[in-house]
């Protein structure tokens, strides 16, 4: 039994993109509760949502849409 390409894709690109939301979310959450408190980090957390929804969104175009 062969698994496809397509299926190698999904899997290494949501395992992929949740490693990188795990160490975003993880920097962003340690720098929130150190030194700069809730309101230094509010920036980072901004720009850290933003790069995983950018993420998220290259992940579902390159491996969930459907191709034409």
């Amino acid at each position: 039994m062969a698994i496809s390409d397509e299926t190698v894709d999904k899997v290494s690109g949501f395992i992929g993109f949740a490693l990188v939301a795990l160490f975003v979310l993880g920097l962003a959450e340690s720098i929130t509760s150190g030194f700069a408190g809730f309101w230094g980090g509010l920036p980072f957390w901004v720009i850290s949502v933003a790069v995983l929804a950018l993420a998220g969104y290259d992940y579902w175009s390159s491996c969930l849409r459907r191709k034409k």
